[in-house]
């Protein structure tokens, strides 16, 4: 199975960066939107998809901040693999969560969003 990243597909954010990082980016993932996909076949569930983009890899499922890392650490230049373990390093990871958390839950209101990028309220 290859490196497969899964995101919210109703999200203009989430697909205006996941749009802007392949361009960026010179080794990207498939992307597939996680109304697409077989969650129980990658070991996910709604829930889990719901608050957090996931790079899913055959050994290991990353979340959130530190899906954005574990990107970063497949790519094939040594400063954006760097750039990867750093940001999964502590303090650099509780900082990378905060600021993910932070803009998963006020992602309708940046650049992109629209209504439907809001998540649900509890």
């Amino acid at each position: 199975m290859a490196p497969l990243l899964i995101f919210d597909g109703d999200c203009g954010f989430c697909t205006t960066w996941l749009n802007r990082l392949r361009d960026w980016l010179p080794r990207f993932p498939e992307a597939v939107p996680w109304q697409w996909s077989d969650l129980p076949a990658l070991g996910l569930t709604p829930d889990d998809v719901r608050d957090f983009a996931w790079y899913v890899t055959p050994r290991h499922s990353y979340a959130g901040a530190m899906c954005f890392a574990a990107i970063l650490r497949d790519q094939p230049t040594i400063g954006l693999r760097f750039a990867g373990h750093l940001l999964a390093t502590p303090p650099f990871s509780i900082v990378a969560a905060l600021g993910y958390n932070l803009i998963a839950k006020y992602r309708h209101r940046l650049p992109g969003g629209t209504p439907a990028c809001a998540l649900p309220r509890p």
